[in-house]
């Protein structure tokens, strides 16, 4: 256990991870543009939007280290997830709408990149699979289940506006046929948008781990910030992104969000 690296164990056959949410820039602030812009592209409260996941008996791994630093749901190969299509790397350099996240030469050498990589990367991954990997002890299946955000529209990442719920299992190789389609039914009755497999097929902790035939079923969902959020209008600026927190306005969300994963639990436990 690290301070930047939480976790909560729990019996259930889940791991929800929570990669995304760090503000914490290790140290870069007076390397970037700003600082906040070094946080924009953050998964903003997506750990207080699943804070009920713990109490489902889930067992929780989050860090707190920003994107901006390493992002561990990117190929630490450094191949793209999504070929052909505008993507944010390892270390990424350019926000998601593509303004420069660092000051003019303080771009992270291949050096330190590695160094991100052992620090932060490599231990998240390492719980990550020890934590499913104990949960498989006690199961037969375990379900991976990796929590993101991004603004509803973004059109250097894709065109119009994106779906509320976006659940990726590229393209069902990393979870049961079954699981996904209990998943997909309860979206379809939420009265949101919902896609499955399409611009957000799964990143790179849902293709890793996910491992059917091993027992371990990985499922990533994406959610457009309006299902849960006061979304602004527009990128976001420093006076009006990120906005506050509201839990009543998130609780329709949330208890969608619960029935997701208690139905992950009781299929895994089936």
């Amino acid at each position: 256990m690290t301070d930047w690296l939480t976790v909560t164990e729990g019996t259930a056959p889940l791991v929800v991870s929570i990669p995304h949410t760090g503000i914490d820039l290790a140290g870069i602030d007076n390397r970037l543009v700003s600082p906040w812009l070094g946080r924009r592209d953050c998964d903003w409260w997506i750990d207080q939007l699943y804070d009920f996941a713990a109490g489902l008996g889930a067992t929780v791994v989050h860090t707190s280290i920003s994107r901006t630093v390493i992002d561990v749901n990117r190929d630490p190969s450094g191949a793209s997830l999504y070929p052909g299509q505008t993507t944010t790397t390892l270390c990424p350099t350019e926000t998601f709408d593509g303004d420069p996240l660092y000051l003019p030469g303080e771009e992270p050498t291949p050096a330190e990149i590695s160094q991100r990589y052992q620090s932060y990367f490599a231990p998240y991954h390492e719980m990550l699979g020890f934590q499913a990997t104990r949960l498989r002890s006690l199961h037969q299946k375990v379900v991976i289940y990796d929590c993101h955000s991004i603004r509803s529209v973004l059109p250097r990442l894709f065109y119009g506006t994106l779906p509320v719920f976006n659940l990726g299992t590229n393209d069902g190789q990393t979870a049961d046929p079954v699981l996904q389609g209990l998943v997909g039914q309860i979206m379809a009755e939420s009265g949101d948008s919902y896609v499955i497999n399409g611009r957000f097929k799964g990143g790179w902790i849902t293709r890793y781990f996910g491992n059917p035939q091993g027992g371990f079923h990985a499922l990533q969902m994406e959610l457009a910030d309006r299902g849960y959020l006061h979304e602004p209008e527009g990128k976001g600026e420093p006076d009006n992104w990120p906005v506050p927190y509201d839990a009543a306005f998130a609780a329709p969300m949330a208890a969608k969000l619960k029935k997701i994963l208690e139905t992950a639990i009781t299929w895994a436990q089936s």
